[in-house]
């Protein structure tokens, strides 16, 4: 299930990147057909690949926050949690070991 989710993810980030590639392609278009300079289209594209960074953080983080939903609704354990009571488990067999 975590493979899906995963997959999903890398999915979005990925229509984010081609994003980017078709604004590079329209910020040469604008040049050639509105005669911007190289200086007015580097910014455009700079906005432009400030707002794609955005974005994908922005996903990165409604992701990750949908994950943690998933997993806490299927009862699935984080890692540190998982971990934490294994050493106790791991703690008790000991003490119950050195008692018998």
């Amino acid at each position: 299930m975590l493979e899906l989710i995963e997959k999903a993810f890398l999915t979005g980030l990925g229509a984010v990147a081609l994003s980017q590639k078709k604004a590079e392609e329209l910020i040469t278009e604008l040049k050639d057909k509105y005669k911007l300079s190289e200086e007015e289209g580097k910014t455009f594209l700079d906005k432009l690949q400030g707002f794609a960074k955005d974005s994908r953080e922005k996903i990165a983080e409604a992701a990750e926050l949908e994950v943690k939903r998933v997993m806490e609704r299927v009862g699935v354990v984080p890692r540190d949690e998982y971990e934490q009571l294994l050493k106790r488990v791991e703690a008790l067999e000991r003490r119950l070991s050195e008692s018998a």
